[in-house]
């Protein structure tokens, strides 16, 4: 199956030629990432591809729409993918894995777009772009609170809440950028993959069926 990055090309001379539009939200993702929106103008993106900057236009109206399409084609990927994931999962521990380790490998393919995707979230973006982008990060949230509450409900986990659950184990994606070496000893996935050790097993149901002394708690608040 061809990949994204080869999906569109043509062949010249027996070489496959990356489409030009793949190739210039490369270079963006490098470049915002690198330098932030503010920092990266389309001048230097269209010296980077070795076009001239009426070129870049002709595939993106301006830098916002570039910019946006970097921000909407890569969240949308990480919600299929792990909307993907967590269906071919059983039971709910195993669905908080699956969506974790897969978001880690979204993040490990393509670093740049992660990281020009979640650079939205602080910066001074038009509500157009903002608003794509919050839409499918709210829908990304609330699939993994989803996954908890299920385990909850099944009594798999403890009577955690799932928002404050789900915010601690973003908490580590939200992070990969920062202590994440792409070079380092160990990939995104194998350390998001040891986190999960120890906050699944924090998670965890007690044996036997025990009702925890919160959930005693929260069901005689209810009652």
């Amino acid at each position: 199956m061809a990949t994204a990055r080869t999906a569109r090309t043509k062949a010249s001379g027996g070489t496959a030629v990356e489409d030009r539009p793949t190739q210039l939200l490369e270079i963006a993702s490098r470049l915002f990432a690198t330098h932030g929106y503010a920092g990266t103008s389309l001048r230097d993106i269209a010296e980077q591809a070795n076009i001239t900057k009426a070129a870049l236009y002709y595939h993106f109206a301006s830098k916002e729409a570039l910019y946006e399409q970097i921000v909407v084609n890569n969240l949308q990927s990480l919600i299929d993918r792990v909307s993907d994931a967590t269906k071919q999962a059983d039971g709910a521990t195993e669905k908080v894995r699956a969506f974790m380790l897969t978001a880690a490998d979204v993040f490990a393919e393509a670093p740049d777009a992660w990281i020009a995707g979640s650079n939205v979230f602080w910066s001074s973006m038009g509500p157009e772009i903002r608003a794509a982008a919050v839409s499918r990060r709210d829908k990304f949230e609330k699939l993994l609170r989803s996954c908890i509450a299920q385990g909850v409900a099944s009594g798999e986990f403890r009577d955690v809440d799932a928002a404050t659950a789900g915010r601690l184990l973003l908490s580590t994606l939200n992070q990969m950028t920062r202590w994440i070496k792409r070079d380092g000893r160990l990939t995104p996935r194998q350390v998001i993959d040891q986190y999960l050790d120890i906050i699944l097993t924090g998670m965890k149901a007690p044996a036997g069926g025990e009702i925890s002394e919160s959930r005693g708690r929260r069901a005689a608040a209810k009652s």
